[in-house]
């Protein structure tokens, strides 16, 4: 029996996954300077998921909203309304630290990094504009076509005098298949993350304890916008958090 280079690919890929999510997903960041992907087809039709965190409150980088994501109760949310409500600098600057703040997630095979298969790119707002406005282009139809569909090039990097980097998109001129191999395109499109399953969900009590350990002060020192604590290491999802702040 040959070797299984699907099996041989996953490891591969499980050597760049540290730390985990419970999904398999493997997060992605762009590296300064010129980033080469292509957004893969998700089954549902819509390849740029949105979902809403909580930054700067508990010992992880962000969480989900419960209230903005599934409609149910959040503290937090509660919490920021009181603050908006007092009125005063002090509070509302908290509450704009600690309101749900929206990050948007797709599937994409990184050019160059191919047989790592498939990762999760997370990005802003301002990407996610920019890459709706690129689809409904009809110059360049779907984008995410695993036979005929448009490479993106990423240009990442901070601007002289800027504070945070940024992400510049551009579509390579000529369509191209996700793959050349059947059955690494194959594989691809079989790989598709679960979404439901890329961050956990904490209840309306989990949330709360999160609350009240921050408003107690217990939660480490904060620099930069984010809640440090002593805890050293950290999974792959925390890594992204941090990395999306400044995106």
């Amino acid at each position: 029996m040959g070797i299984d280079l699907k099996k041989m690919r996953q490891k591969l890929a499980d050597l760049h996954n540290k730390g985990g999510n419970g999904s398999g997903a493997r997060f992605w960041k762009p590296s300064e300077g010129e980033n080469v992907v292509r957004i893969l087809p998700t089954k549902d039709g819509d390849p740029f998921k949105h979902f809403h965190f909580h930054y700067n409150v508990g010992e992880k980088a962000g969480f989900l909203c419960p209230k903005k994501n599934f409609g149910d109760d959040c503290p937090v949310c509660d919490f920021v309304s009181k603050l908006y409500n007092d009125g005063d600098d002090e509070s509302r600057q908290l509450a704009r630290k600690l309101v749900a703040k929206s990050r948007f997630f797709s599937p994409v095979v990184v050019r160059g990094e191919d047989a790592e298969g498939v990762k999760v790119w997370g990005y802003s707002k301002t990407v996610y504009e920019n890459l709706l406005q690129l689809v409904l282009n009809p110059d360049y139809g779907d984008i995410t076509d695993p036979h005929n569909g448009t490479d993106l090039v990423l240009t990442y990097g901070k601007a002289p005098g800027a504070m945070f980097p940024s992400t510049n998109i551009t579509a390579r001129r000529k369509t191209s298949a996700l793959s050349g191999d059947s059955d690494q395109m194959s594989e691809f499109l079989d790989s598709e993350p679960d979404f439901d399953k890329l961050f956990e969900v904490k209840t309306k009590e989990e949330v709360s304890a999160i609350l009240d350990k921050f408003l107690l002060g217990e939660d480490g020192d904060s620099s930069d916008g984010v809640v440090v604590t002593e805890k050293s290491g950290g999974s792959s999802v925390d890594d992204a958090f941090k990395d999306l702040l400044a995106s």
